[in-house]
């Protein structure tokens, strides 16, 4: 599998080869390349970011933790289902989504 590390601004472009439980990590120039090509390989994950409804515009809100991208799809299914009055940033609004140990907080402040 190829794939570019998103660990750090170097951007390398891994190789990651895994065979039964062996798991190599070519391309990265740090150790911060060699976990992530493991966890890609392994369990990928990622920070969800999204928008929500407010009772006059969109706020933009993400998960406070990576996870897992089998589980992004409901993960967005639920937060299609929040509607807030209003909120400020950092504010949570769903505390461990799905049983995956995230929160779900404001990015941003309405009303202004």
């Amino acid at each position: 599998m190829k794939t570019v590390c998103i660990m750090c601004p170097m951007g390398c472009e891994l190789d990651i080869q895994k065979k039964g439980n062996e798991i190599k990590v070519s391309g990265n120039k740090c150790n911060r390349g060699l976990e992530y090509g493991k966890a890609e390989i392994t369990n990928p994950t990622r920070i969800v970011t999204s928008i929500i409804k407010t009772d006059e515009q969109m706020i933009s809100i993400k998960t406070t933790k990576p996870v897992s991208k089998e589980k992004i799809a409901k993960i967005l299914k639920i937060i299609a289902k929040i509607h807030i009055k209003s909120a400020k940033t950092g504010e949570i609004l769903q505390k461990n989504i799905d049983g995956n140990d995230a929160d779900i907080i404001v990015t941003g402040t309405w009303p202004l």
